[in-house]
């Protein structure tokens, strides 16, 4: 778990999956797995295997032991909805985000199908706690805009579009249900152009829909020399935050010990 992450609209990052496997077009260039392949084979590293998934159990209870609130960006390394994550691992780390709810969760996914099909299941004490925030990846038509429709189907509280990168203009996207959207363009080598009428058009669609709007960045091969200014502006739009009163040291290292006594 990091506090101090470098993604610009969240504060930190849990990682109890690490890995993944591409799925669509926007994983072509995935920055998570180019990170993990590094290292792997380096001894003792978090990413020794690399970019294969696994999970990482000593890292649930992660969120229990931080005594400030943070925004946290859950498997910013992989993606909780992955067809190999059991079931029962994944309402564990739900169980850790219910119970820190000091703090407010983004879980995003590209696995819309079955995130929906576990919200209505096994996550539905999880599903509509407004401290939690679930969210679908787009990059373009054929792949994104079906997720939306998947997520707005998903009963949640608050419910958001990671549109990066992206990778076509989408056209029309129904927001009704939607609460916040991030656009941003890929970064990195190989990265793919984003036009600016594209971003424009969706801002345009935000604020026809009332949606906070955070736009990213433009990515490339240099990202900081490309900035994240759309039309001479910054948008840094969030939804509205739903935080509860930072418990006391006892009752988080109850709740603490509890969930490692289930894990023995």
């Amino acid at each position: 778990m990091s506090d101090k992450s470098k993604i610009e609209w969240t504060d930190a990052t849990w990682n109890p999956v690490r890995g993944c496997t591409k799925i669509s077009p926007g994983c072509l260039h995935c920055y998570a797995e180019t990170f993990a392949e590094r290292f792997r084979g380096v001894p003792g590293h978090p990413f020794e295997q690399g970019f294969d998934l696994r999970l990482v159990p000593e890292k649930l209870g992660d969120p229990l032991r931080w005594s400030t609130s943070r925004m946290i960006f859950v498997n910013s390394m992989s993606d909780l909805f992955h067809e190999k994550v059991p079931d029962e691992y994944i309402v564990k780390v739900a169980r850790v985000m219910s119970a820190a709810n000091w703090h407010t969760y983004q879980i995003l996914t590209k696995r819309a199908g079955r995130m929906q099909k576990l919200l209505k299941g096994k996550l539905r004490f999880a599903a509509e706690q407004p401290h939690i925030w679930w969210g679908v990846s787009v990059e373009n038509r054929k792949h994104g805009l079906p997720r939306v429709d998947l997520l707005r189907a998903s009963p949640a509280q608050v419910r958001f579009l990671s549109i990066e990168p992206l990778l076509e203009h989408l056209g029309s996207v129904n927001l009704r249900g939607i609460n916040w959207v991030i656009v941003g363009g890929e970064s990195g080598p190989g990265a793919r152009p984003m036009n600016a009428e594209w971003v424009r058009d969706i801002r345009l669609q935000c604020q026809d829909a009332r949606v906070a709007f955070f736009f990213k960045q433009w990515g490339g091969v240099r990202k900081s020399e490309t900035g994240r200014e759309l039309d001479s502006r910054t948008y840094d739009e969030f939804p509205k935050r739903q935080q509860s009163p930072v418990p006391d040291l006892e009752f988080r290292r109850n709740a603490l010990e509890k969930l490692e006594a289930e894990l023995a």
